[in-house]
C-alpha cells in the first residue's frame, strides 16, 4: 500500500508574485515607452507642420529684396492666429491643442528681426570684407557729424559777433561785392536750384504719407526675443546701409521703378515727394561737405591772405580792426559754403569729391562765389578720381541715420513697391511672421497630456 505525499507551496506563491511583478515592471515599461513613443510622434508631426508652414514664405519679398517672411494674412491683409494654427493643423498637426507664446514681426523692436536677417543675408553673400574698410571709417565719420554740429554753431557765433560790432560802431558792410551777404542769400535760395546738373529735371512722384508704413499704426508681435542672435550696434548699421545701396535706387540711379524714384532719399529724409526728399538729402550733404572744406580753408595762408584782403576793401570806411578781422572770418565761412555747392554740383552730376580737400582739388575761386546760381555762373563741378561718388556719401549718411528709422522707411517702401508694382494688394509688413514660438498639448489615453515647446526663426 503506497504512502500519500504531501508538498509545501512556498515557493509557488513566491514564484507567483515575482511573476506578477515582473509583469506589471514589464507593463510599465512598455507603456512608458509606448507614451514616449506617443510624444516622439508628437513632436515630429510639429517640427513637420511648423517647417512647412514657414516654407509658405512670402515669394515676392525674397526674390525682390532677399528677406525671409510668412505672410500672417494670408493674402487677406487682416492677421489672425487662427490663420497660422488652421494650417499647422493642415500640415499633420491637428490632433494638438495650439497656442502662440511668442510671435514676432518684421516691424518689432524697432525692425530688430529685418535688421538681423539683412546682417545674416549680407555676411553670407558677401562677406564681412565688405564692410571691414567702412568699420574703420565709421568712427570718422560720427566725428565729422559732430564737427558739422559745432561748426555750424561758430558759423552762427561769428556772424552774431561781426553783426554786435557793426551796430556798436554803428557801420555796416557794403551790399554789393560782400561775400557774407551773398553767402546768406544763397542759403535762402531753394538748394536744388542752385545744385541740379543744367538739363537734369527731379521727379514729381509723390506718396501719401498717411499710408506709409513709418505713420500708421501697425500690428505689434509679444514675447521676449532678447535672447535672439543681434549683431553689433555699428556692424548692424553698416550691414544695413550696405543692404539699402543695393536694393533700393537713388537720385544718381539711370532709373527708378518703384513707387519713388528715389528710395534712398526717402529712407533717409521720410518725406512725402522725391523732390522733399532730394532737397532733404542735398541739405545734409552740404552740412557734411562744409567740415572739410572749411576746415582746410583754414590752414591756406593764399586763401587767408585773399579772404583778409577783401575784408580790408569791405572795411575801409569803418577802419575798425576787429570788424575787419571778424569780416575776414566770415568771407571763409562763406567760401567754404559755396565751395560746398560745387561739390555737391560733382556729387549730383554722377561725379567724384575727395573727403578732405586740398589745392589740387578747391574748386570755387572766391570772385566766382559772388556770381553762384547767377545767369553767369557757368560751373558744373568737376570729377575728381580717387574721390567719392554720391552713393558712397549716401553710405555715410545711412550709417548716421538713426538705424530703426532707416529700416521702418526701408519695410515702408518694400510695401508700397509690393503692394503697387507687383499686384500684391494685401501685403502689409507688419503682418509679416518673422519668429514664432507655439506650445502644443498632445492628449493620450487615461487622460495623459503632455506639453512642449517648438520655435522658428527665418534668422
Amino acid at each position: 500500500m503506497c504512502e500519500k505525499q504531501s508538498f509545501r507551496g512556498e515557493v509557488t506563491a513566491y514564484l507567483s508574485l515575482i511573476f506578477i511583478l515582473l509583469t506589471v515592471f514589464v507593463g510599465g515599461v512598455m507603456e512608458s515607452a509606448s507614451i514616449q513613443n506617443a510624444k516622439n510622434y508628437r513632436r515630429a508631426d510639429m517640427n513637420r507642420a511648423m517647417e512647412s508652414v514657414f516654407a509658405e514664405y512670402q515669394k515676392e519679398l525674397l526674390e525682390e529684396y532677399d528677406i525671409f517672411a510668412l505672410d500672417g494674412s494670408y493674402e487677406t491683409g487682416q492677421y489672425s492666429e487662427r490663420n497660422i494654427i488652421d494650417r499647422l493643423s493642415y500640415y499633420g498637426a491637428g490632433d494638438m491643442e495650439h497656442k502662440i507664446t511668442r510671435i514676432c514681426f518684421l516691424t518689432d523692436h524697432g525692425c530688430d528681426a529685418f535688421c538681423g536677417q539683412v546682417a545674416s543675408y549680407m555676411e553670407q553673400k558677401y562677406g564681412l570684407g565688405i564692410i571691414e574698410d567702412k568699420l574703420e571709417m565709421s568712427s570718422v565719420w560720427e566725428r565729422q557729424e559732430e564737427q558739422a554740429r559745432d561748426y555750424a554753431k561758430r558759423e552762427q557765433e561769428q556772424q552774431d559777433y561781426l553783426e554786435g560790432l557793426l551796430e556798436e560802431n554803428e557801420g555796416e558792410l557794403p551790399q554789393e561785392g560782400n561775400p557774407i551777404r551773398y553767402a546768406g542769400e544763397l542759403k535762402k535760395s531753394p538748394v536744388l536750384s542752385l545744385v541740379l546738373p543744367k538739363g537734369k529735371s527731379v521727379s514729381e512722384k509723390r506718396l501719401n504719407h498717411q499710408e506709409m508704413l513709418s505713420e500708421r499704426s501697425r500690428n505689434a508681435g509679444y514675447g521676449d526675443f532678447s535672447g535672439a542672435v543681434s549683431e553689433g550696434k555699428r556692424l548692424s548699421s553698416l550691414m544695413l546701409g550696405e543692404y539699402l545701396l543695393k536694393h533700393f535706387s537713388g537720385f544718381t540711379d539711370t532709373e527708378g521703378t518703384g513707387v519713388l524714384d528715389y528710395e534712398l532719399e526717402y529712407i533717409l529724409a521720410g518725406g512725402d515727394s522725391d523732390r522733399e526728399n532730394l532737397e532733404s538729402v542735398v541739405k545734409k550733404l552740404l552740412f557734411l561737405r562744409f567740415v572739410p572744406n572749411y576746415a582746410y580753408i583754414q590752414t591756406d595762408s593764399e586763401m587767408r591772405a585773399e579772404a583778409e584782403a577783401a575784408a580790408l576793401t569791405l572795411c575801409t570806411l569803418l577802419a575798425v580792426p576787429a570788424i575787419t578781422e571778424a569780416a575776414a572770418q566770415g568771407i571763409l565761412l562763406a567760401w567754404a559754403y559755396g565751395e560746398s555747392i560745387m561739390d555737391l554740383r560733382s556729387l549730383l552730376k554722377g561725379h567724384r569729391v575727395p573727403p578732405v580737400k586740398s589745392k589740387e582739388s578747391w574748386q570755387l575761386q572766391l570772385s566766382k562765389l559772388l556770381t553762384l546760381g547767377t545767369e553767369e555762373d557757368r560751373s558744373e563741378g568737376r570729377d575728381d578720381i580717387g574721390g567719392l561718388a554720391y552713393q558712397e556719401y549716401l553710405r555715410i549718411l545711412l550709417f548716421l541715420e538713426k538705424k530703426e528709422d532707416a529700416a521702418m522707411r526701408a519695410l515702408g517702401i518694400i510695401e508700397q513697391n509690393l503692394r503697387r508694382i507687383h499686384g500684391q494688394a494685401y501685403f502689409r509688413a507688419d503682418l509679416c511672421v518673422s519668429r514664432l514660438e507655439i506650445r502644443s498639448t498632445g492628449r493620450f489615453r487615461r487622460g495623459i497630456s503632455y506639453q512642449f515647446q517648438t520655435y522658428y526663426d527665418y534668422h
